[in-house]
């Protein structure tokens, strides 16, 4: 979403540029960029009914753009839209917005409808991140105010709360692993928190290996093969032009 040469446009790239093992001369450029600004967020669809489509979150907008066409379909909302995700089974874009609200777009209805809201939920501050698990049945999310919580989609009622993070109004992301049962989220402390996903227990408490600093947040990836299909699980941090590597069992 976006990059230093061209602020406010939605980048599509080809995934060979990021294998290592790709000469670096033959690698290919962009594929196509689209002229977006004020984008907060942005999402690509695998779904079969948006299919070669991505959406990015607007100031009280949403945009779902065919890559292919160019076509734009737009759903206009009460709040900056922050954070956003396609569902793959059911025809859905969820939306976290700057209000708290969480809404879900029905993909099958035209915009200039009405019913094109499928599912609200609600969190007190900003929502920062939407994570839809795999069978589709629940959605986590977090807050500006470091709430992490995981729905129940088909009750649209909240069935576990994680504590612990701590966030006051930064955009940061939630890392949801259901291979391992975990979930990741690094906090304005600069702490990196690891709960299990099935009962909310906090399992570890990473601190950054740099001084606390709110313009040096890490950013984490967790892999449950690290190096590789034999690898072991691990995380891997990363802070200014630092990498470290922990392992994970």
């Amino acid at each position: 979403m976006g990059i230093a040469e061209t602020p406010g446009c939605a980048t599509l790239l080809p995934t060979s540029l990021f294998v290592s093992s790709h000469p670096a001369g033959d690698r290919p450029g962009m594929l196509c960029s689209f002229r977006i600004p004020g984008a907060w967020s942005c999402a690509w669809s695998l779904n079969i009914q948006a299919n070669n489509c991505f959406s990015t979150g607007l100031s009280r907008r949403v945009l779902v753009t065919s890559v292919v066409t160019g076509h734009r379909q737009s759903f206009g909302t009460s709040s900056d839209v922050l954070a956003q995700q396609f569902a793959i089974m059911a025809p859905l874009l969820f939306n976290g917005c700057r209000s708290g609200e969480i809404f879900a777009i029905d993909l099958r209805c035209p915009n200039q409808g009405k019913g094109w809201k499928a599912t609200r939920l609600f969190h007190d501050s900003a929502v920062t991140s939407v994570q839809i698990l795999q069978e589709e049945q629940c959605l986590m999310a977090s807050d500006m105010a470091g709430t992490i919580k995981l729905w129940d989609l088909r009750t649209t009622k909240c069935i576990r709360q994680y504590e612990g993070h701590v966030n006051e109004y930064a955009h940061l992301p939630l890392h949801v692993h259901e291979e391992e049962g975990i979930v990741v989220a690094v906090g304005q402390d600069c702490y990196t928190r690891i709960w299990s996903l099935h009962d909310a227990q906090l399992l570890r408490t990473i601190p950054s290996p740099h001084p606390t600093s709110k313009a040096d947040i890490p950013s984490v990836a967790f892999s449950s093969r690290l190096g590789g299909f034999r690898g072991a699980p691990g995380l891997l941090m990363a802070i200014r032009q630092d990498l470290y590597c922990f392992s994970y069992s």
